[in-house]
């Protein structure tokens, strides 16, 4: 039997920015034509997000078995009739679509369980109430063994106590693009937590409970607030 989180060994974390006033354009038109297309060639979409700080930014996390099954689904799709019948219109709502950070599970037990949340069908439009919050952490090096113990002695205990578990741990995937005609960010180490929250409170507000990382850090952390959209998988 496969792993829970096997569908999602690879994560693309794809941050866009839209023309003002273009996000629920956007969003309207993925969700009717871009989720169950995609998923017909083998990938998984995690979920879609309204980045709350950023009201031209939407976000979206989709998965992969592996890097080799990410260039066939990614070709399939790209290369098929439903990216050729909307993608104008999808792009034409988009100013950068090259914020794309490809991800990888730090051990198999700290992916996305698979399947989630059931999915809405096509046509809800209810949006939850709960947050999704995801924390970039820029590193020196590549994560490695001693990060982790830290994170886990010193980081995870108070995020638990602040109400906000972390779901899924991510670390960068340094494997060559299989995809090249759409660009990831390369050159850097990123370490990142995920975390769902029920309502819109924001937990990473509290101060200092990230200082123990700071050794390993070569930016400051980033923080996504994100509100999912009505058929986020993720919620």
């Amino acid at each position: 039997m496969p792993s829970p989180s096997a569908c999602c060994s690879v994560l693309e974390l794809r941050q866009y920015t839209l023309h003002p006033g273009q996000r629920d354009a956007l969003i309207s038109l993925f969700e009717r034509a871009f989720i169950e297309s995609q998923e017909a060639t083998g990938m998984h979409l995690v979920g879609q997000f309204r980045d709350e700080d950023r009201p031209d930014r939407f976000v979206w996390l989709r998965g992969f078995r592996d890097m080799a099954s990410r260039r066939e689904a990614l070709s399939a799709f790209y290369g098929g009739p439903v990216w050729k019948e909307h993608r104008n219109a999808a792009n034409v709502t988009m100013q950068d679509s090259d914020n794309v950070l490809l991800l990888r599970p730090v051990r198999p037990d700290t992916g996305l369980e698979h399947p989630g949340t059931p999915r809405p069908p096509t046509g809800a439009d209810a949006r939850p109430d709960s947050r999704v919050e995801m924390t970039l952490c820029y590193l020196k090096a590549p994560a490695d063994e001693a990060l982790m113990a830290c994170f886990e002695q010193h980081v995870r205990p108070v995020l638990t106590e602040l109400g906000a578990p972390p779901k899924a741990l991510f670390q960068t995937e340094p494997a060559e693009n299989t995809f090249p005609a759409l660009p990831v960010r390369t050159g850097e180490h990123v370490f990142a937590w995920l975390t769902v929250s029920p309502d819109a409170r924001r937990r990473s507000a509290a101060k200092g409970w990230a200082d123990p990382l700071q050794p390993w850090l070569s930016a400051p952390l980033e923080h996504l607030t994100l509100s999912p959209t009505a058929r986020s998988e993720l919620r």
